[in-house]
């Protein structure tokens, strides 16, 4: 049964991602929409000022700008990225993501299979 792999997203409906998440001053929100050993996507909305502060991912994270503005640190270097914009951050790369004013971001990380 292939039906549950997409979750709080309404399935065969055209919408815009941003809708789907907000987030108040002072707070930083999140909706996964797909999590599992190989893949997750999380939509993330953060309020002006906030930050998800350094760490690593045993994946390759994909961020999407869907609103706003958002600043990436990856591995010492920094990323300034506007709504349609994407960057990869590699897998085992320290990083970090802040928010100069209130933006939006689809994120998707692909997880190496261990064999």
């Amino acid at each position: 049964d292939m039906s549950g792999l997409f979750k709080n997203i309404p399935k065969e409906a055209a919408l815009r991602l941003c809708d789907l998440v907000s987030a108040e001053d002072g707070q930083i929100t999140s909706r996964t929409l797909a999590q599992n050993d190989a893949v997750s996507v999380t939509l993330f909305a953060f309020s002006a000022g906030e930050e998800i502060g350094t760490h690593d991912s045993k994946g390759d994270a994909m961020a999407t700008v869907l609103e706003g503005t958002g600043r990436y640190v990856v591995g010492g270097n920094e990323y300034m990225l506007s709504q349609g914009e994407t960057l990869i951050m590699p897998a085992n790369v320290p990083h970090s993501v802040h928010a100069p004013g209130p933006f939006k971001m689809l994120l998707t990380v692909v997880f190496p299979i261990e064999k």
